[in-house]
Formats: C-alpha cells, sequence, structure tokens
C-alpha cells in the first residue's frame, strides 16, 4: 500500500512541480524560437536603417502564430511531472491558432510599422513636437490592445472581429490586467535597451507565463460571458 502511495505521490511534489515548470518552459521556448526562426534570421541580416522597417514587420510574420501556440501551450500545462506533453500542446495550438493570430498580427504589425517610421522620419513631417508624444501614445495603447488580443485568439474560437473588440473592451474594463501587459512591455524595451536584443526572445516563454497570470481576469469573464 506504502509503494502505492509513493507512486500516485510521484510527480505532485513541490519539487516535482517546479521541474515540471522549467520543462515546460525550456520545450515552449525552443518550440516558440523554432517556430519564428525563419523571420528572426531575416532581421538578423537586416542593418539598423530605419527604412529597413517594412522589411523587419515581414520578417515579424511568423512571430504572431508562434506567441499564440506558446500562451495555447502554456495555459494548457500541468504540474505533474507524469503527464507532462508541452510539445504537443505547443503544436496543437500553433495548428489551431495560426491562421487567427494572423488575423489580428498582420494589420497591428503594419499600423505599428507605420508609426515606427513616422517617428524615426519625424523631423522631415513637418508636424508639431506633440504629435510624436501622441504617437508613442498610440503605439503604446495598440500594443497592449495586441497583448489581450493575443491571450483572446490564443484560448478561444471567436472570429477575429469579435477578438478585436473584446481585445478594446478589456483594455479599460481590466486595469490591472493592462497594467500588468504594461509592465511586461516596459520590462521587455528596458532589456532590449539596456542588454540586448536577443533577451526577449530568449524570455519569451516565461513572460509569456506572466501575461496569462496577469490576465487571469480576462480569461476568467470571457469564459463566463462571452462563450456559451
Amino acid at each position: 500500500m506504502s509503494g502505492g502511495v509513493r507512486t500516485a505521490d510521484f510527480g505532485a511534489g513541490v519539487l516535482s512541480r517546479a521541474a515540471a515548470l522549467i520543462h515546460t518552459l525550456v520545450t515552449v521556448e525552443a518550440l516558440l524560437l523554432l517556430a519564428a526562426a525563419p523571420g528572426l534570421a531575416g532581421l538578423l541580416l537586416l542593418g539598423p536603417d530605419p527604412a529597413n522597417l517594412p522589411l523587419a514587420a515581414v520578417c515579424l510574420l511568423p512571430l504572431g502564430p508562434a506567441l499564440s501556440a506558446a500562451v495555447y501551450a502554456l495555459h494548457h500545462r500541468t504540474g505533474d511531472l507524469t503527464d507532462l506533453h508541452p510539445a504537443r500542446a505547443y503544436v496543437r495550438g500553433w495548428r489551431l491558432n495560426a491562421l487567427p493570430a494572423l488575423r489580428l498580427w498582420t494589420p497591428l504589425l503594419a499600423w505599428l510599422t507605420v508609426i515606427a517610421f513616422t517617428l524615426t522620419h519625424f523631423s522631415a513631417t513637418g508636424l508639431p513636437g506633440w504629435w510624436a508624444v501622441l504617437l508613442g501614445v498610440i503605439g503604446t495603447g495598440s500594443l497592449l490592445w495586441g497583448a489581450h488580443a493575443l491571450v483572446l485568439t490564443s484560448l478561444f474560437a471567436f472570429r477575429g472581429r469579435d477578438t478585436a473588440r473584446l481585445a478594446a473592451y478589456f483594455l479599460f474594463r481590466h486595469g490591472r490586467a493592462t497594467l500588468g501587459a504594461a509592465s511586461l512591455l516596459l520590462l521587455t524595451a528596458a532589456s532590449t535597451a539596456l542588454l540586448t536584443e536577443a533577451l526577449p526572445a530568449l524570455l519569451a516563454a516565461p513572460l509569456l507565463l506572466s501575461l496569462l497570470h496577469s490576465s487571469r481576469p480576462v480569461i476568467a469573464e470571457t469564459q463566463e460571458d462571452f462563450t456559451a
């Protein structure tokens, strides 16, 4: 009987849950980088010239489905060391969400590229300085909207327009979730500026897990009020 108890308890302790989490994060991170590798390789070949921004946006297109699959896999993770299938969950998430994620990721990426291109060539526009501040605010708001849209499109099978509307609704409905996404955005920007551009990519899985944690109210309300 004691052997049966030990067998049943195996994989359920604190150390086992920690090992399961680390295994899931490492696996999801590796698959995310693999899925986004064609675009990331293209980015390495581009110089820092602002004229390359449209090409950089094209290179970032595979990142949308890769991020969505990672969110799906992390959401469906298990703490049981004896029942780990993060690679299977990632592949399933990519199959389910690649096209829905692209439908939202592509216009968002195009919009952010326009904003970034305008800001990097702002002196040539002849616009007053406050326009630059406004564009920065709009760009930040767009990224926060994109964070909500990423979670929603990864976990729920809504139409693209409905996901877009819900993401905008939750932007103000759940201020703490939006602030959580903003803190992750700030952390990503700071680590990129102060350390290396590769760091956010290498820490994508922990950052996405933090995003899921801060988005729990959004997920709970969506499940309760917007799904059958």
